[in-house]
């Protein structure tokens, strides 16, 4: 770019103006550990294994660990997401984006391999 008449000041808010739009929708990209956190803790806990006082209300509520991993890809995850299982894991069709439910997928799969805890923790 040249900033002959314009100056330097002129040029530096034409790159801006054109990189605004870019960096703005690079900083929108979801975060699906801060989804997680708000749509999913409460039943499948802090790191994808469910509190015991769910798993007592949900016995078939599952761990996220290596063997669900294994076991899903992110599209069937992201189908659980878009649809819901059985009576307890209702549908996030009308609640998240559908690049929030492919976020929210790859952060679940990142939990199978992370260090087990006790339930809640």
């Amino acid at each position: 770019m040249r900033c002959g008449v314009i100056g330097m000041s002129g040029c530096l808010l034409a790159l801006a103006l054109t990189a605004g739009p870019a960096a703005a929708q690079a900083a929108q990209v979801p975060d699906g550990k801060t989804l997680f956190e708000s749509q999913c803790k409460m039943c499948h806990g802090v790191r994808g294994v469910p509190p015991a006082t769910m798993r007592k209300a949900m016995p078939a509520l599952p761990t996220f660990d290596s063997a669900f991993i294994a076991a899903r890809s992110n599209d069937s995850i992201v189908g659980v997401l878009k649809h819901g299982k059985g009576k307890n894991m209702k549908s996030f069709k009308d609640t998240l984006k559908p690049e929030e439910m492919a976020a929210l997928a790859r952060y679940v799969r990142s939990l199978g391999s992370k260090p087990r805890t006790p339930a809640g923790g």
